[in-house]
């Protein structure tokens, strides 16, 4: 098992497990604004936004938000409901904010396109439709949380029509322009920058019928939402459409259907920064970590199942069934106040990993500079 096969196997384990019970749901004001633009007056209708919009409310709703919903919303609409936004979040536990629609990167910049828009020139921008910054910065004051979801990276036929008064600098790809949000902000695209999504034939988008399924999970951590949101829409169009977020989040664990129970399987922790492993064996190891864990991984041909065997004295042994999907190998481990660092010795050249830990009956939520795992005491 080389490096790049490790972290991909955890990254998938947890992807598989789901959330870790670290964290209780924040208790806490949650606001969102949702819209959804189809009927565009210059350009064809889209007919999935105004229905994506008015599910994706519904959900909201049921998560705890108070949600305030426009759909074929005008440029003064949009800019009023985000100046509302902006002011519910203040010092809110979490603020969304969902678009579907178009959107466009002119210039550099990201735009959210109202329905009243013209948009004849590149310039026009800045008094037709509502910059992408502007959104991020409203729901940046949170105590928690503030999250941009965009199904707005169509194909927009805007953008075609549009005479472009800077013509080098001016975008020539679809969808929306890569972002760098900064704090607590997390914004989803349904596609990943420079790319377009799918409007799909059904009553919602790929995209916002993925995020339905996702959303109202219970137990699975925000960032691991979105994974399992990225899988299910490149399942869906065979690959076409790749969603993708940006930003960095703190290492506590966000929920927004509540964490499981403590106990319950799953584990989906933010990774964090490991102190040095130890160079032999140890015997600063924790009692309740010593024994017999595994965790299963999805992969290509179904699912594997690794398998640790920790002891007392601080060494480990790793195995996988079947033999094929990762190298045996073995080395030593240190586990203490919640801090655990790992060397491997024989049979995997080089690799170190460490990171935080929590047990809780059968259950050890691990986290790692290399990923993230959940797992759960073995009959063996």
């Amino acid at each position: 098992m080389n490096r790049r096969e490790f972290v991909s196997g955890l990254t998938a384990a947890a992807a598989f497990a789901g959330a870790a019970p670290t964290a209780a749901a924040a208790e806490g004001r949650r606001v969102a604004l949702v819209i959804g633009n189809g009927a565009y007056g210059n350009v064809p209708a889209l007919l999935n936004p105004p229905n994506d919009a008015s599910d994706i409310a519904a959900a909201l709703k049921r998560l705890g938000f108070t949600v305030s919903l426009a759909t074929n919303a005008s440029f003064d609409e949009m800019r009023r409901g985000l100046i509302a936004l902006g002011r519910d979040a203040a010092g809110a536990d979490m603020a969304a904010l969902y678009f579907a629609g178009h959107g466009m990167e002119i210039n550099g910049e990201n735009w959210l396109i109202p329905i009243d828009a013209a948009l004849k020139r590149d310039t026009d921008a800045a008094n037709e439709a509502i910059s992408l910054q502007s959104v991020m910065l409203q729901v940046s004051n949170t105590t928690s949380l503030g999250l941009v979801i965009l199904d707005a990276c169509r194909d927009n036929p805007f953008a075609v029509r549009m005479n472009r008064s800077l013509a080098t600098r001016a975008a020539t790809m679809g969808g929306l322009g890569r972002i760098e949000p900064t704090g607590n902000v997390l914004v989803a695209y349904a596609a990943r920058d420079g790319t377009t999504a799918l409007d799909g034939d059904a009553r919602n988008s790929p995209f916002a019928a993925a995020l339905l399924r996702n959303i109202e999970a219970p137990g699975v951590e925000v960032t691991f939402m979105f994974r399992n949101v990225r899988d299910d829409v490149m399942e869906a169009p065979r690959n076409q459409q790749q969603p993708f977020v940006y930003g960095s989040l703190s290492r506590k664990a966000i929920y927004l259907a509540g964490p499981p129970p403590a106990g319950a399987d799953g584990a989906a922790l933010p990774a964090v920064v490991s102190p040095a492993a130890p160079r032999g064996p140890s015997s600063t190891i924790d009692p309740a970590l010593v024994g017999t864990w595994e965790v299963m991984v999805p992969n290509g041909r179904g699912q594997s199942r690794w398998i640790w065997e920790i002891m007392g004295d601080g060494t480990y042994r790793f195995h996988a069934e079947p033999q094929r999907s990762a190298r045996p190998h073995e080395g030593t481990i240190t586990a203490a106040n919640g801090r655990w660092t790992l060397r491997a010795l024989r049979g995997l050249s080089g690799y170190s990993d460490g990171g935080a830990y929590e047990i809780h009956d059968a259950m050890a939520m691990i986290t790692g500079k290399l990923g993230t795992g959940a797992w759960k005491r073995s009959a063996e």
